[in-house]
């Protein structure tokens, strides 16, 4: 029988964190990798993740992605999933689903580099000629995508007005990714009974202390670790993690400990969940952690 893992290559958010690469998930289903999102540094993540033992995320061979929404920390890594990976001998187009102007984004991203594919292809490489082309999906609410080890649903989230999309993966272990997403009631029903929920989180206290405006604008775009702690009590996921966890603190400051405090409040983001009255399993998912 096949293992279905969730592997967290990056967990971070817009800020140039050091301990923390731009958003990108890989649910694995034996030899097979399913990426959503694929933020800066998602290839060397991927290769880093191959080193620890997951097979399926050998460069060369991802193959399928999926995009939650159009953000530059989710998407900064674009280009290199899709002209690494060729370099590195992937012999078939990459697969990418997302919302409207995703084929844009593509297009223009080929546009931009075409002096490269132009000269492996035809100076003295001679790469294959298959492995930088992309198959874009423009994707609806609904089953996007199905093969013989997956299904994926997309569903509508609320991040501001941009077209937002959460996944739910299935059969065999049903894994839910909210993307980035303000408190949703969607979510809790997309995410009832699953095996994994990876949901994004910001730190309670730490918004508290910032200005008005900023408070105003993160509780419409994004989900408090309050309101999560009534999403997963709604869901009854058997484990909930959080990512893109937005801690409300100077990140570049190297007079400081960044590390040491971001700890601290990743520490206290999971008390505000269970003082919220949370009281099932949930941990901070970590770059390269594989549950």
């Amino acid at each position: 029988m096949m293992e279905t893992k969730l592997v967290l290559l990056g967990t971070g958010t817009p800020n140039a964190c050091p301990n923390a690469s731009g958003p990108s998930s890989a649910v694995v289903v034996g030899d097979r990798a399913y990426l959503v999102d694929f933020g800066p540094g998602v290839v060397r993540q991927a290769a880093k993740a191959y080193q620890q033992g997951i097979d399926a995320l050998r460069p060369d061979r991802l193959m399928i992605a999926f995009c939650t929404h159009l953000h530059t920390d989710h998407t900064a890594g674009y280009p290199d999933l899709i002209f690494t990976p060729w370099v590195l001998e992937r012999p078939e187009p990459l697969k990418v689903f997302g919302p409207k102007g995703i084929q844009n984004m593509t297009e223009h991203i080929l546009k931009a580099y075409e002096t490269d594919i132009n000269f492996r292809i035809h100076g003295f490489e001679k790469a294959n000629e298959n492995g930088y082309k992309v198959e874009t999906t423009d994707i609806q609410p609904g089953i996007i995508y199905q093969d013989d080890r997956v299904t994926v649903e997309a569903f509508p989230v609320s991040h501001g007005t941009l077209e937002s999309y959460g996944f739910k993966f299935t059969p065999d272990k049903v894994i839910v990714i909210s993307g980035d997403t303000a408190p949703l009631e969607i979510v809790a029903q997309k995410a009832e009974g699953c095996d994994i929920l990876l949901h994004e989180v910001e730190y309670t206290a730490g918004l508290s202390a910032r200005e008005p405006k900023w408070q105003k604008y993160h509780q419409e775009v994004h989900t408090l670790s309050v309101d999560l702690a009534k999403i997963a009590a709604k869901a009854h996921p058997r484990l909930l993690v959080t990512y893109h966890r937005i801690y409300h603190m100077e990140i570049q400051d190297n007079t400081r400990d960044v590390e040491a405090e971001m700890a601290r409040r990743n520490t206290a983001i999971l008390q505000e969940i269970r003082d919220a009255g949370y009281e099932g399993a949930v941990v901070n998912g970590q770059d390269l952690d594989v549950f």
